[in-house]
């Protein structure tokens, strides 16, 4: 039943991309990449300047307006969080050339400094807890802490497209979920339509059922009017019978009654 209600659905859930660590250590990259460019790049002798500041804010942008599309259009959103990557990986080699040509370290396992950045990158995820820094970093320490976050970013937009390419494989874009969704609400009014034709014929068949009982019912009773009515003429005929015989009987009784009273009446029999 829940895959059925998944299927009716055209637009996709909506998600919170300022909950989203994605988005959020996107954010911080953002604010530390401008923060590096007034600190370090020079404001009008070098283009890297607004080079990175685009590439960073080209980054989160794309994020959000990603993360936004998603609800109608997979397509879109698998775009447009491939142009974040883009615009990460540019940046990475930003502050990659940056410090490369200026002969500062870029940190690597085997550093001492790797480590506690790598994991403060890992584990924190809000400007908050790095802005307090980012004008008392040096230059080789804040490029080495955007390297970190480029390079963690990245590997949550690389599980994150595949994860959504997953999605779009199995229930492909727009096109088809409005297609699954509109086939699905024809199908129920199918199944509808179908359920009341059923309880119709059931209805015609109960109506056919009541009145073959009804014409069942009217022979019996008239059947049984007819017996009624032949028991009255029966119960008629012997009443009849019966007084006849019964008044009949009744004058020869009286006849006799008189004889007799006329004999008791007589003196003598010669009187008789």
């Amino acid at each position: 039943m829940d895959e059925n209600k998944d299927n009716d659905k055209v637009l996709k859930k909506q998600n919170n991309w300022n909950t989203l660590f994605i988005y959020q250590k996107s954010e911080v990259i953002y604010h530390l990449s401008f923060s590096f460019c007034n600190r370090f790049i020079h404001l009008y002798k070098d283009r890297t300047r607004d080079q990175v500041i685009q590439a960073a804010r080209s980054c989160k942008q794309n994020i959000v307006e990603g993360l936004e599309d998603g609800v109608t259009s997979s397509e879109m959103q698998l775009k447009l969080l491939n142009v974040a990557r883009a615009s990460l990986m540019e940046l990475r080699e930003d502050f990659t050339d940056y410090l490369k040509s200026r002969h500062l370290r870029i940190y690597e396992k085997k550093d001492i400094e790797y480590a506690p950045i790598a994991n403060y990158c890992r584990y924190h995820n809000k400007l908050e807890e790095y802005e307090p820094f980012f004008e008392s970093w040096t230059d080789e320490v804040m490029g080495n802490y955007a390297l970190s976050l480029c390079h963690i970013i990245d590997k949550m937009l690389m599980s994150f497209l595949e994860k959504l390419e997953k999605e779009f494989i199995n229930e492909g874009g727009i096109k088809e979920r409005m297609y699954r969704a509109r086939t699905g609400h024809l199908n129920k009014q199918d199944e509808r339509i179908k359920l009341q034709d059923e309880r119709i014929r059931q209805q015609d068949e109960r109506i056919k059922n009541l009145e073959t009982e009804n014409a069942r019912l009217n022979t019996s009773l008239s059947e049984t009017n007819s017996k009624v009515v032949a028991w009255a003429e029966s119960y008629n005929n012997l009443k009849e019978r019966a007084l006849k015989a019964f008044y009949s009987q009744k004058d020869e009784i009286e006849s006799l009654k008189a004889e007799i009273k006329r004999l008791k009446e007589a003196k003598s029999p010669g009187d008789i």
